[in-house]
Order: structure tokens, then C-alpha cells, then sequence
């Protein structure tokens, strides 16, 4: 049984008012064999495209490389924004090693709510992926029983957004479609999305991406 250990503390800038929330980088990031287009500082895989999207919002004119510069210039990015980062997932196990949600057993989840607390800025969580079985909301809806705690909808068109109450602050969280290859065949069969593909033949999963996403960053 392979352990899936995360291998990043919690990122938290001074004065954060916005929070990433996701599962657990690849395995390849708990056992250090990182390729060379891999980054090594969250969302730091090749294959993801968290950071891609965000590089094209905000022209930051990204490194994709293990190098201590490119994992400073994503800091400094979420420093200047006020961004954090705090996957919920603390470790799992796994009986195939691959990156797959579906495949972690044995969850240990990080106490989102007791960083919330510490951080009383934070006003929104961006969830990378939304509801579906051991997705970051999925989770998070878990973690929060424990408190008494229930998401509100607020608006049910994709990407969803709920709110929760905690210690006399509302909180908003969003559930982006998730910066993975894997939900690409989600986005295809999504409405707007045939729509804007019909517009503009060469309008693609990233492009609708970027359009969600600069909504919400």
C-alpha cells in the first residue's frame, strides 16, 4: 500500500483573503522523482493547468522547470494577490500508484476550519473540482460536519457557488471545473462550452477555463 504523503505545508500570505483548496499533487511529488517541466511548489505538475490558466490571466510570463525561480515567481504571485493555498488533504493511501481522487483510501484531511479561524481575512475558498466522490468539495462538506457547519447555494450554474457561516463571517466558496486533463470530457459535454465551441471553432477546454477562472481570481 503505497503512502500518499502531501508534500507541501499550507501557503498562507500575509492578509490572505482567498484560498486554494485541492486533494494531493502526484504521487511523484511525496517521493521527490519530479520531471523537468514539473515545479516544484503546489500545482506544480506538468500535466496540471492551474498554473498555465493563471499564467494566461495574468501575463506572468511563468517558469515550467524544477527550479527554485520558478517556484518563487508562483509565491510572489500569490503573495501580491493575497492567495493561499491549503489542500485538504493531508495524506492517503493507495493501492495503485496514480494521481487518480477516486483511488485515495484511508483519508486524513487537514482542519480547513481551524485555518479559517487563524486566517480571519479569508472571505472565499476555490475548490479545484467540485462534488463528485473524493473531490476537494466532496471533502470539505465532510470536514465541515464535524463543526456543524453546512454549505448554503448560492448559485447552482457551473462553476457552483455556496456560502458558510463561521464565527460571525460569511464565506463564499467556488467549485471551479478542475485544472486536470482528466476534465476535459466534463467541459466538452457542458452546454456553454458546445456553444462557445460553435461560435469559434478554435475555442478550447483551456480558453474556457481562463474565461471561469478569471471570474473568481
Amino acid at each position: 500500500m503505497f503512502q500518499h504523503i502531501h508534500p507541501y505545508q499550507p501557503f498562507f500570505p500575509e492578509g490572505a483573503t482567498k484560498l486554494i483548496v485541492g486533494t494531493l499533487p502526484p504521487p511523484r511529488f511525496t517521493t521527490g522523482e519530479l520531471n523537468k517541466r514539473d515545479v516544484d511548489f503546489c500545482y506544480g505538475s506538468s500535466n496540471g493547468l492551474l498554473w498555465p490558466v493563471l499564467d494566461r490571466i495574468f501575463e506572468l510570463d511563468l517558469k515550467y522547470e524544477t527550479t527554485t525561480y520558478a517556484a518563487d515567481q508562483r509565491k510572489k504571485f500569490l503573495i501580491s494577490k493575497g492567495i493561499g493555498v491549503c489542500d485538504i488533504v493531508d495524506r492517503c493511501e493507495r493501492d495503485k500508484i496514480d494521481a487518480s481522487d477516486l483511488g485515495m483510501q484511508n483519508v486524513k484531511l487537514r482542519d480547513i476550519i481551524s485555518y479559517l479561524k487563524q486566517y480571519p481575512k479569508i472571505d472565499t475558498l476555490i475548490f479545484t473540482g467540485g462534488n463528485s466522490k473524493n473531490g476537494p468539495e466532496y471533502f470539505f462538506r465532510r470536514h465541515i460536519k464535524e463543526y456543524g457547519i453546512k454549505l448554503e447555494l448560492v448559485s447552482n450554474e457551473i462553476p457552483r457557488v455556496h456560502k458558510f457561516n463561521i464565527e460571525d463571517r460569511i464565506v463564499k466558496t467556488v467549485s471551479l471545473t478542475a485544472p486536470s486533463g482528466s476534465a476535459n470530457r466534463a467541459i466538452g459535454s457542458m452546454l456553454q462550452y458546445k456553444n462557445l465551441k460553435n461560435s469559434n471553432p478554435k475555442f478550447n477546454t483551456i480558453d474556457f477555463r481562463v474565461l471561469q477562472y478569471r471570474k473568481h481570481f
